[in-house]
């Protein structure tokens, strides 16, 4: 394996590990409505478990609403089912073709478990980007051994490695900070 092979999949690694912090940080709730709320939602539906942006538009017409227009109106009654028995505490109200979820405020204690939470992703985020530094090392290593690059490439992809790493630690700072200034304003 070539350094340049071993730089390229740890940077596709560290960049899906960022993508789902970002989805993961899309589920949970702020003060206002948000149809990543409920993005991870899986609904049983035609004999198999569906994500609910297969099923349904999801949109935030107001700052309090989350609006889902089912495709088939037949799984109105079964998208209900499965945010009743979600975690998200959402109620919702079905309207016709249209299922409407009222997003209420949230209390300062919720919003303190809700940033616990996004620290919690965000450092489970870091866990893996480093599992993914410490792979690439020993890809570096186990190349030189081998006698595919030399002792310098190595210690440069290891160099490069650690840049990486302190880029997407960065970034995913980044993130749960934006997101947490979003979970506090009111």
């Amino acid at each position: 394996m070539s350094v340049e092979e071993i730089l390229l999949d740890t940077e596709e690694r560290m960049e899906k590990t960022l993508e789902g912090l970002k989805s993961a940080l899309a589920g949970i709730r702020t003060g206002r409505a948000n149809p990543g709320l409920v993005d991870s939602l899986r609904v049983e539906v035609y004999g198999s478990s569906c994500p609910i942006k297969q099923l349904a538009s999801v949109g935030a017409p107001d700052p309090n609403q989350i609006v889902i227009r089912p495709y088939d109106p037949s799984t109105a009654k079964d998208i209900e089912k499965a945010i009743q028995a979600s975690t998200l505490g959402l109620n919702p109200q079905v309207d016709g073709q249209v299922i409407r979820l009222n997003v209420p405020a949230l209390s300062a204690d919720v919003r303190r478990k809700m940033v616990s939470r996004v620290h919690e992703l965000c450092e489970e985020a870091k866990v893996a980007l480093r599992n993914i530094r410490r792979d690439g090392i020993k890809k570096a290593e186990q190349a030189e051994k081998a006698k595919t690059i030399s002792e310098d490439d190595r210690d440069g992809a290891k160099e490069e490695i650690q840049d990486l790493i302190k880029k997407y630690e960065s970034q995913a700072n980044d993130l749960a900070k934006a997101r947490e200034k979003e979970v506090l304003e009111n």
